[in-house]
């Protein structure tokens, strides 16, 4: 990757980083450029409309790297509820390996600039949306009917956010496990393999 590239790459995924684990407000530009190792006029180059745009690129970028990883584990677990609990169990080692530091890679970006800045909304809207897909189709895959396979895997979304903020605050992964064994077990209910 030509440096120029890996410059824009480096402040993206500093960017995604900083926002998680200590917020949009709080991070700053210089913050980013440090933790980046990118030259300052990198920043401004290919971010000419500041931070709201840099936020909106490190959102996307976290919100692919999430689908990635729900992707891989989907072609590795055979149901929604496997899928599920697989991605839980990652969600929960990878907090505990932060010290609990870390969190959903766009929670914290969101909860501080949504719905007022649009191209973090929007981002936002995607990535919730490509992941809720994913469970969505393998629940259709699972045999479950297309609005219980629908609410299903929005109830997944929004269990797995909840509990990664009630995971920080503890100060422990119980949550994480406990609440998608009970969204996993409404799965098997209403599907026709279960």
């Amino acid at each position: 990757m030509p440096a120029a590239s890996q410059h824009r790459l480096n402040i993206v995924r500093a960017a995604a980083r900083l926002f998680r684990q200590q917020g949009y407000a709080r991070t700053g530009l210089n913050d980013i450029l440090a933790v980046s190792k990118a030259p300052k006029g990198s920043l401004y180059h290919y971010f000419p409309n500041g931070k709201e745009q840099l936020g909106e690129e490190a959102l996307r970028y976290a919100a692919q790297q999430a689908t990635d990883t729900l992707t891989g584990l989907r072609a590795e677990h055979a149901t929604a509820p496997a899928l599920l609990m697989a991605f839980a169990n990652l969600l929960a080692e990878w907090l505990a390996a932060s010290a609990y530091q870390d969190g959903c890679p766009m929670a914290t970006t969101i909860l501080e600039t949504v719905p007022r800045a649009s191209g973090l909304t929007s981002a936002a809207q995607a990535g919730f949306a490509a992941w809720s897909d994913i469970f969505e189709q393998a629940l259709l895959a699972d045999g479950a009917k297309p609005d219980d396979a629908r609410r299903l895997a929005r109830l997944s979304i929004a269990t797995l956010e909840g509990s990664l903020i009630q995971a920080r605050v503890e100060q422990s992964s119980t949550s994480i496990i406990e609440s998608a064994e009970e969204v996993a077990g409404l799965m098997r209910a209403r599907s026709k393999h279960p």
